[in-house]
């Protein structure tokens, strides 16, 4: 079983924010790949649906960003889930805007959804970092998550989700290098040749697309 959690704050006031796009994804997979409609489960909703063949449950908790780890915890309890079969999917503003990478494990990064989650059940789980950008001052990092993403973005955006979720299965086969891969193709311009992968890389890199 696959628990697939994304990240954002619940109510329509937040829906468009940048802080909100791993609900945008989730919704996303959900979507294409036909699962139910969710029900309120572990300060959450919840859909459970199929990827790849295997039993996935979508979480988008609704306690708040900075309490995520409490809806996660709870339904990683109840399943008996462990973290390595847990996918969180959030925003990163050490990204570029429509960049996207794989993690296994790490740090909070300054980002209270991860922080909420470690506190809960470890820093063992699995990240879908979708980058979008950061503002020019520092100071206004709060105001920047906290609002609709510009109007430029919306050109990277839907194509980037929509890769996202037809990707998806290959997480549920936990082929994270693969999912990657397969997002940076589907987003490929037409025409444009595949780059060259290096012959031997680094220890335990970050998939990147």
């Amino acid at each position: 079983m696959l628990l697939l959690v994304g990240l954002g704050n619940p109510g329509p006031e937040y829906a468009r924010h940048r802080h909100n796009v791993g609900y945008m994804a989730l919704d996303e997979i959900a979507r294409r790949h036909d699962f139910p409609a969710p029900r309120r489960r572990f300060q959450g909703l919840l859909a459970e649906g199929r990827l790849a063949g295997r039993k996935v449950l979508a979480l988008k908790p609704t306690t708040f960003m900075n309490d995520s780890g409490r809806a996660v915890a709870e339904a990683a309890r109840f399943y008996d889930v462990v973290p390595a079969d847990i996918v969180v999917v959030h925003d990163e503003i050490d990204l570029m805007p429509g960049k996207l990478r794989v993690k296994a494990g790490g740090g909070g990064a300054g980002h209270n959804g991860l922080r909420s989650i470690d506190a809960h059940i470890g820093p063992e789980f699995r990240r879908i970092r979708i980058g979008i950008g950061r503002p020019r001052h520092k100071e206004d990092v709060r105001r920047y998550v906290l609002h609709d993403f510009a109007k430029a973005d919306h050109d990277w955006l839907g194509p980037l989700l929509a890769a996202i979720a037809e990707a998806a299965p290959l997480l549920a086969k936990d082929d994270d290098p693969g999912f990657a891969t397969k997002v940076a193709l589907l987003l490929r311009p037409p025409g444009e040749k595949p780059r060259p992968r290096p012959a031997a890389p680094p220890a335990e890199p970050d998939a990147e697309a």
